[in-house]
């Protein structure tokens, strides 16, 4: 089940998006807007349900939450961008890679 988080989530919005993947959630993080989505089997679901919800794709970048070790990863095809100096599954920018753990740990840690 994918979430739209703008608030910290609650534990339920974090075990509904365990369902999918049981040990980790993928998530899109829109580093404008401060939110995510997360929850879907691929890191482009999560965009899309970003995209729906009035993002813009330069504003999305894909990572991964592990509730376990409370860690962010930063891989995910959506984050292939040579046009935004992305040529890479991994957010090479460190300053983008900060806002997008900035903003995974507001939302997901304290669940």
């Amino acid at each position: 089940m994918i979430h739209i988080i703008s608030t910290p989530a609650t534990p339920q919005q974090i075990e509904e998006m365990l369902q999918t993947l049981e040990t980790y959630i993928k998530l899109a993080v829109d580093i404008e807007r401060g939110i995510l989505a997360g929850g879907g089997v691929m890191h482009a679901d999560c965009e899309s349900a970003l995209l729906e919800n009035g993002s813009t794709q330069e504003d999305i970048w894909g990572a991964d939450w592990n509730p376990t070790s409370l860690q962010v990863t930063f891989e995910a095809l959506i984050n292939i961008r040579p046009r935004q100096s992305n040529p890479s599954m991994e957010i090479l920018d460190p300053l983008r890679r900060d806002r997008v753990a900035k903003i995974a740990r507001q939302l997901l840690e304290h669940s």
